[in-house]
């Protein structure tokens, strides 16, 4: 928890366009629905990729006015509407207004946690102390500390790794049966007892039990969807970082499981449930952050971009279920750099540069239920096919 020495990731774009002239875009349909299939033959779009590069390095810079206070001033009401939820619960006040407290401090919360996907592409020097008060703050108190997303999601933005059998982050769901698709989102409900029981009793147990020790670590250690993957060994500094934060962790879980138990368990049930609602928000939003159709191919960039999903302006929802910049989702595989308060900027930029008809539009999407609506016909026309 207290240092981390991550070397700042490489811009994949960047380095594409520097190493290669510009081409023509290949040809496009302004209408996603109508994408042939076969994402991972893809080419690269050689003029997307300088685009993303040249026309975005301006704003490339993290802003701690901006990254502070929407990190704490988003755990401050998240916490403080589970606070007033709790309290109206303990006496005995109106359960629908526990309730509407209790989804307030979900959408709150997960706003607040979602920074961790900020602090996997964040050089070490960019915000000196945000990842320390990050865990502070939100990471540890929730039991999901920095450690179980970084050196974990930087694997998923792989160029050998993506969408392949290596990668944590990611499943062939359009090309599953269509009973994964409610299984794979009702296991989020499960997440915050699972984490409970990971840092209170299974960590400390690893201590006295080696092996268990490393089960837990290759397969309970890390925020990932891919049931194949199996996570190496910290070394060096982030070994430090995974002793720190574990160890806060555990404290703290104990702390909670001590109180909870000489003053009543109802606080802990509903904070396990607010958690639970902002975990099926996020998994929600991950059924639809990729079309989820490569089948384990190594993919090009422009192929990863095309099977990512952004969903810009106008519509004012997605800035709700995909905060901290994640409803430009395919173009953060574009510029995993980026900060997230640059990104809408960025799409400004290369939408008004390459135009309707390139293959940056071609990942532009209207919404979310269009999206799992697609996702779910995808699945449905594998049982057909089965």
């Amino acid at each position: 928890m207290l240092v981390t020495e991550f070397a700042e990731q490489s811009d994949a774009p960047a380095a594409a366009a520097s190493a290669a002239p510009a081409a023509t875009p290949p040809a496009a349909t302004s209408t996603p629905a109508h994408r042939a299939p076969g994402l991972a033959g893809t080419p690269e779009d050689k003029e997307m990729l300088r685009a993303a590069a040249e026309l975005t390095r301006d704003i490339a810079r993290a802003r701690p006015e901006i990254y502070w206070p929407d990190m704490l001033v988003s755990a401050l009401l998240g916490y403080g509407a589970l606070g007033l939820a709790i309290a109206t619960a303990l006496r005995g006040g109106n359960w629908g207004v526990v309730v509407a407290l209790g989804v307030f401090s979900a959408l709150a919360l997960y706003r607040a946690l979602l920074f961790i996907h900020e602090l996997t592409h964040m050089h070490r020097d960019a915000l000196p102390g945000f990842r320390f008060v990050w865990n502070l703050v939100v990471g540890i108190p929730v039991l999901m500390p920095s450690f179980m997303y970084e050196g974990v999601h930087s694997l998923h933005h792989s160029r050998i790794r993506y969408g392949t059998s290596e990668d944590p982050e990611y499943l062939p769901l359009a090309l599953m049966k269509p009973w994964s698709l409610p299984l794979f989102t009702a296991t989020a409900l499960l997440l915050p007892v699972g984490l409970l029981l990971r840092s209170a009793v299974l960590v400390p147990l690893g201590v006295i039990v080696p092996p268990l020790r490393t089960l837990v670590w290759e397969r309970a250690s890390s925020l990932s969807i891919n049931p194949g993957f199996r996570r190496r060994k910290p070394e060096g500094a982030m070994a430090r970082m995974v002793f720190w934060q574990e160890l806060g962790a555990t404290l703290w879980a104990w702390a909670v499981l001590g109180w909870s138990a000489t003053h009543g368990w109802l606080p802990l049930l509903i904070a396990l449930g607010v958690i639970a609602l902002a975990a099926l928000l996020n998994q929600v939003r991950t059924l639809v952050a990729h079309l989820w159709e490569n089948e384990g191919e190594q993919m090009t960039v422009t192929g990863q971009y095309l099977d990512s999903v952004n969903v810009p302006p106008p519509g004012v929802w997605g800035a709700m279920w995909a905060p901290v910049g994640l409803r430009y989702h395919a173009l953060h595989h574009l510029l995993p750099s980026m900060p997230y308060h640059s990104l809408a900027e960025c799409h400004r930029r290369l939408r008004g540069h390459l135009g309707l008809e390139s293959t940056y539009e071609r990942a532009n999407y209207a919404g979310l239920f269009p999206l799992l609506a697609r996702l779910v016909r995808s699945t449905m026309g594998t049982r057909a096919k089965g």
